[in-house]
């Protein structure tokens, strides 16, 4: 599997880039997983449901499944610290590329998503991973770069640049156990 991630402050446009990337590797015939970041407590379940009932009681793991799909809730007892490398794991092995919003800070290979104008500061002058910048504003970019720029609102361009380079995100969990 290939593995890219895709970092940026908040607003800056990550889960819209991520969002349009999914359908056009699709038309490639690629098959797509998304591992993502949450800051804050969340939720993916509701309060009445079966297995929300479940973990209030006291279930470590909840997994639940129909015929078109399978979601697993675990709680942890103690704040857990993952890495991106923890939820990778966790994923099924058939995928072919894992698109990762967020842990802007982890060492995969990443994509920074930066808008001028949101006044937040570039990521890619202090961090070694991000090999290409989208961008709806590139010639603000706050410093000289040679990573590849992308335009951030041409996700299909991204797909294909992404596509091309392929051979630079392919993950090898050993490298990182």
């Amino acid at each position: 599997m290939k593995v890219v991630g895709f970092a940026g402050f908040s607003g800056s446009g990550k889960t819209t880039l991520v969002e349009r990337l999914i359908p056009a590797l699709k038309l490639r015939g690629l098959r797509v997983s998304v591992v993502k970041h949450a800051h804050h407590k969340f939720d993916i379940d509701h309060p009445g449901k079966d297995t929300y009932r479940h973990r209030e009681a006291g279930a470590f793991e909840v997994v639940v499944a129909s015929d078109r799909r399978l979601a697993l809730v675990r709680e942890f007892e103690q704040p857990a610290q993952l890495t991106v490398h923890h939820l990778l794991a966790e994923l099924y092995a058939g995928v072919d590329w894992v698109l990762v919003e967020g842990f802007k800070e982890s060492n995969v290979l990443k994509v920074e998503v930066w808008r001028a104008a949101s006044a937040k500061p570039a990521l890619y002058r202090d961090d070694d991973f991000i090999v290409a910048i989208a961008t709806d504003s590139p010639s603000h970019l706050p410093g000289a770069t040679l990573r590849p720029v992308l335009d951030l609102n041409d996700a299909d361009a991204v797909a294909q640049w992404l596509v091309d380079n392929g051979h630079r995100f392919d993950y090898d969990p050993e490298m990182f156990a």
